[in-house]
């Protein structure tokens, strides 16, 4: 089972990740992770990305495919993988499909879990984390018994900064913008399942099984 899961901030998306890794048995892929152990273990192709990153400047996208290529022919990936975070782009899509077809693999879906922007920014701006354990909480889905004080060590609940509704609204509508390219591209391919991710959390991963299993 090749798979890669598209969703906005705030969809659920990473507890569906490991969520479907579990129940495929395949190994949940972010790029972000692969990019930290390359980089702390010192491996060539970490080093070609740290030296981009010390820059301030964005690895280019040959160096990105080259550590999803390296990380993606390991033996554990023989069975399957799921890809979070990447592709993030056309060419970078067209230059995974040109990765996969040297292996003679093929995907076998792009889950794209969607979400209304009003009920992302309602789940963003809503959330409150603990300052002492990290719990995290809802004010409105999954409020503490007292306000502002975490059940399980009674510290104090916070506000990240940057969930305030302005920052929130303009990081859905970049990841929305840069997204529907993508989306377009494995459309027309016949790769991508919408996964309606408004739904009870249980319930959208019921649905994402259910399309897997099922082949379509």
């Amino acid at each position: 089972m090749r798979i890669i899961l598209l969703g906005p901030p705030g969809a659920g998306k990473g507890t569906q990740a490991t969520s479907i890794a579990d129940e495929f048995n395949i190994p949940h892929i972010s790029t972000g992770d692969i990019f930290r152990y390359n980089i702390k273990e010192g491996t060539e192709l970490g080093k070609k990305a740290k030296s981009y990153m010390d820059q301030g400047l964005l690895v280019p996208d040959e160096v990105v495919v080259e550590i999803v290529e390296d990380r993606i022919k390991q033996e554990d990936c023989l069975n399957g993988f799921l890809l979070d975070g990447f592709p993030r782009t056309v060419p970078q899509a067209e230059a995974l499909d040109r990765v996969m077809e040297k292996m003679s693999v093929a995907l076998d879906n792009v889950i794209n879990i969607q979400v209304d922007k009003s009920v992302l920014v309602e789940r963003a701006v809503g959330r409150r984390i603990c300052k002492s354990c990290g719990a995290t909480y809802h004010i409105k889905f999954n409020p503490p018994s007292k306000e502002e004080q975490c059940d399980k060590c009674g510290g104090n609940l916070y506000q990240r900064d940057d969930d305030n509704e302005a920052t929130v609204t303009r990081r859905i509508d970049v990841y929305l913008n840069e997204t529907m390219p993508l989306i377009e591209y494995y459309s027309n391919r016949g790769k991508l399942t919408a996964i309606d991710g408004q739904q009870h959390i249980d319930k959208v991963f019921e649905d994402i099984v259910s399309v897997l299993r099922s082949g379509k």
